[in-house]
């Protein structure tokens, strides 16, 4: 399953208009992609708003919104901010019960709607006492209140993702970075703590730099990621796939094969997209049939099914 990442919808490094953005949602509804995951943070509110908004109308039993908490929007623009044209505000990390309660009312407000089916915590890294102690158990009550139908925690990193796994009963999991052709910590470090729940992979293209693109973490490339990536799109080049392909594909074979699918199941990968027609691009990458000795080359050889 692929589910649209509404970051690139709020001017994400370049401007997006209005038009550009519900044409996008829209395609991908017409692709059947039921999951739009989005978060205050994104164009500090104008994702959701501009999700919300397309999405108006539509039954709404053909889709579901995942948004986060855990920071919230105050006002006065943030000159460093990766965001294009976006309203004079910025967002600050809040994971107290008040913040939350806070940040998702006003996404609720924003999105139009009076639930959302996934809740995440937001990138919790240097505020986990906070977030076990105040964030974890009011999700948990909005949880049990029927509010939101799934509670999880979206992070950059495995090692603080399988901890919450660990320590909590949070539904949903989504790894960013880490379940990808140039990251894969995450199928030691995470999945062994995640077994029966959902995982998300998300920025599996890194940022950009594994289709084609100019950023790595949302940055600069290094030299060592540009040279993986060139020996990745030789091999790559030899059968005739685009990297694109492999890297989009990657997630979902690592995952049902050999042990892994004793250990989790990746429920979705979340690809950003600020087009109809990277949306259809994504829908053709993912359903490319791509040859098991392509992945012998790329060195996992695991995933070649005997």
């Amino acid at each position: 399953m692929l589910a649209l990442g509404c970051a690139p919808l709020a001017g994400l490094y370049t401007e997006v208009d209005e038009n550009q953005a519900h044409a996008t949602v829209h395609a991908a509804l017409d692709r059947g992609w039921r999951l739009f995951d989005t978060a205050p943070h994104y164009g500090v509110g104008l994702s959701e708003e501009r999700l919300g908004r397309a999405l108006r109308g539509v039954s709404r039993d053909r889709f579901e919104v995942q948004t986060k908490v855990g920071r919230v929007l105050v006002d006065g623009a943030d000159a460093s901010s990766i965001f294009a044209s976006t309203p004079a505000r910025h967002s600050e990390f809040d994971f107290s019960r008040d913040g939350i309660l806070r940040s998702f009312e006003s996404s609720l407000s924003r999105l139009q709607l009076d639930r959302v089916d996934s809740l995440l915590l937001h990138d919790p890294d240097d505020h986990w006492q906070q977030a076990i102690d105040e964030a974890y158990p009011t999700l948990a009550e909005l949880r049990s209140q029927g509010v939101v139908a799934r509670i999880g925690v979206g992070m950059n990193h495995s090692e603080p993702l399988a901890r919450f796994a660990r320590e909590t009963d949070l539904d949903v999991f989504m790894i960013a970075g880490q379940l990808t052709l140039l990251d894969d910590r995450a199928i030691d470090v995470l999945l062994p703590a995640t077994s029966g729940r959902t995982v998300l992979a998300a920025a599996v293209f890194n940022s950009g730099v594994l289709a084609g693109g100019d950023t790595f973490f949302y940055g600069d490339i290094p030299a060592w990621v540009r040279d993986k990536v060139a020996a990745l799109d030789a091999i790559c080049a030899r059968f005739d796939v685009p990297l694109a392909a492999a890297a989009l594909q990657y997630p979902l074979v690592r995952l049902t094969a050999g042990t892994a699918r004793r250990r989790a199941d990746v429920h979705g990968v979340v690809v950003g997209a600020r087009s109809p027609e990277e949306v259809d691009e994504d829908h053709r990458l993912v359903r490319l049939p791509l040859p098991p000795e392509l992945w012998r080359e790329l060195g996992f050889a695991g995933l070649v099914r005997s």
